[in-house]
């Protein structure tokens, strides 16, 4: 199994409006992408200046799964909306 884990940082002009289609857009490849395991984008809470504006953990069955959906045309629509929105991303790919 993968574990991807991304965490982005939003601009502020329409941060909760973005947060909320970027959720809902992620939250929508669960049905439509095979390979998934688990696909969990989160809104964290605020308090710490360190944290993230959102952050997506997600599993994969295998590292072909993964690479599947990265080119997924659905989830390149998302990563779309996600590049149009966001001033910082991160990310974390490792097996298990």
């Amino acid at each position: 199994m993968i574990k991807h884990i991304v965490m982005w940082n939003f601009a502020d002009e329409d941060k909760a409006a973005n947060l909320a289609a970027v959720r809902e857009a992620l939250l929508g490849l669960r049905q439509v992408v095979p390979g998934i395991i688990t696909l969990e984008p989160v809104i964290p809470v605020d308090g710490f200046e360190h944290s993230y504006d959102l952050v997506l953990y997600s599993e994969f069955a295998s590292t072909d799964a993964l690479r599947a959906y990265a080119t997924h045309p659905d989830h390149v629509a998302v990563a779309g909306l996600i590049k149009a929105a966001a001033t910082e991303r991160v990310c974390v790919d490792y097996e298990v």
